[in-house]
């Protein structure tokens, strides 16, 4: 049983920072790759990290610099450190665990929190 539980998210003003974790239980984290995806309201979901079981990273261009995600296996948990916010960053907020094994593909969601960026 697979869960994912993401906390940190709230109300900050521009130019602040936020520190997302998601913590999984039940699941492969460490062969995992990890991601997080945001959805703005009218918007589709996003991508805007992720990283590989071997630390890989990768970052949409709209948060590059900004942005960075990590991940501790030992605590099964993945982090998503987030500086320099705009109010273009409010959006939910979902942590994603995908990989496969043995030739089974797996996809997990958490639940998502909420990020908001205003004055």
């Amino acid at each position: 049983q697979v869960q994912l539980v993401e906390s940190g998210g709230g109300l900050v003003q521009p130019g602040g920072s936020l520190r997302l974790s998601c913590a999984a239980s039940g699941s492969r984290f460490s062969i995992s790759a990890m991601g997080w995806y945001r959805q703005a309201p009218g918007k589709q979901r996003e991508l805007v990290a992720a990283i590989t079981s071997r630390g890989s990273t990768n970052y949409a261009d709209s948060v590059k610099g900004r942005f960075t995600i990590s991940r501790e296996n030992a605590k099964n948990t993945v982090y998503l450190q987030m500086n320099s916010l705009k109010p273009e960053d409010t959006a939910v907020y979902y942590c994603n665990e995908r990989g496969s094994v043995g030739g089974y593909e797996y996809d997990y969601w958490g639940q998502g929190t909420q990020v908001t960026v205003s004055s």
